[in-house]
């Protein structure tokens, strides 16, 4: 009776760690954690609405720096529905990869530098590792390192506009 509960009990914790090493290899990727989150619904909706989901689900790595619905909800009114509508597409979809970074990229990389790190929309962004915590531009990252399976996502409390480009002259 005893050699069957111990046989019991070894099939039983073999189980449980075969179904987390399954887990574990199944790690949620950037959407999929964002989505999990909770406080990301304008940013999810977003990056749908600009048809950068696919992107953010594919291989990566990448860095996301994730605006909270609270940093959306702080632009100026009428700015995210203006956004969301399907004329300006392509405005967003600009916005929302000037907050990715190619590769992952952790706040332990960044403390006590000062980098100039080009974005996935192609202009920089200014990560500051010098004082308390991160800054990107003028945001703060207020919460680090949320590992998805294709990244790294830190949550800030403002959303990054990229510069308005300067007119080229001929």
């Amino acid at each position: 009776m005893m050699l069957g509960f111990r046989s019991f009990v070894a099939g039983a914790l073999m189980l449980g760690a075969l179904s987390m090493s399954a887990t574990a290899a199944r790690a949620a990727d950037i959407v999929d954690t964002a989505v999990g989150a909770g406080q990301f619904k304008t940013l999810v909706a977003a990056a749908k609405a600009a048809g950068v989901v696919p992107v953010l689900k594919s291989k990566g790595p990448f860095t996301v720096f994730a605006p909270t619905d609270a940093a959306f909800a702080a632009l100026p009114p009428g700015t995210v529905e203006d956004l969301l509508k399907p004329k300006n597409k392509g405005k967003l979809a600009a916005i929302l990869k000037y907050h990715v970074i190619p590769g992952a990229v952790k706040a332990g990389d960044v403390a006590g530098k000062k980098l100039n790190v080009k974005t996935a929309q192609g202009q920089t962004v200014a990560v500051d590792g010098t004082f308390f915590g991160v800054q990107v531009n003028d945001a703060h990252v207020v919460q680090a390192d949320i590992v998805a399976s294709n990244g790294v996502i830190h949550v800030i409390d403002k959303v990054l506009l990229p510069p308005a480009k300067a007119p080229m002259h001929h």
